[in-house]
């Protein structure tokens, strides 16, 4: 049986829980996940790249045990559907919140599909408890000092405390 890959494209700035929420039903689906983590230059992240994938595999060590083994983080700075063939993924993930994000993924779903015939995208509805958060909103509250412990992993709190702090 062959090997099933699946890429899960983000800019994970921060990781959040909604994050986890969608690589934990990707681990259900596929034999290897890519975390894959897009570079713009244009844009300044909060967490730099070596930080983000820092976080992620702490996150992932700490949730998933075994099964973390099974992920890998990465780096693409193009398409994802050429991320993606560069993996070798079969399956591109991409985690639902709410209408609004479908009828944006439908989108880029079929604009992927002429560009990668091969590639399946699977949509993920994400967990009730998570369905609200957004990396923006919890830079914003983290930015306020706001309590942002209900939105991230248990492992990004201080790191992103921090990075306020000054």
């Amino acid at each position: 049986m062959t090997e099933r890959i699946a890429i899960y494209a983000g800019s994970f700035d921060p990781l959040t829980n909604g994050h986890l929420d969608v690589l934990k039903a990707s681990l259900a689906i596929a034999d290897r996940i890519y975390a894959a983590i897009g570079i713009h230059p244009g844009k300044k992240p909060l967490f730099s790249f070596e930080e983000r994938v820092g976080l992620i595999e702490t996150v992932a060590a700490q949730e998933f045990g075994p099964d973390a083994k099974r992920l890998a983080v990465v780096a693409f700075d193009g398409l994802v559907v050429d991320a993606a063939r560069k993996h070798g993924a079969s399956i591109m993930i991409r985690g639902l919140r709410d209408g609004t994000d479908l009828d944006y993924e439908m989108q880029m779903a079929g604009m992927n599909e002429v560009m990668a015939p091969e590639l399946q995208t699977i949509f993920l509805p994400a967990s009730p408890s998570v369905r609200t958060i957004t990396a923006t909103l919890v830079r914003q509250i983290a930015s306020m000092g706001g309590n942002i412990e209900p939105f991230v992993p248990a492992a990004v709190v201080e790191p992103l405390t921090a990075k306020f702090a000054k």
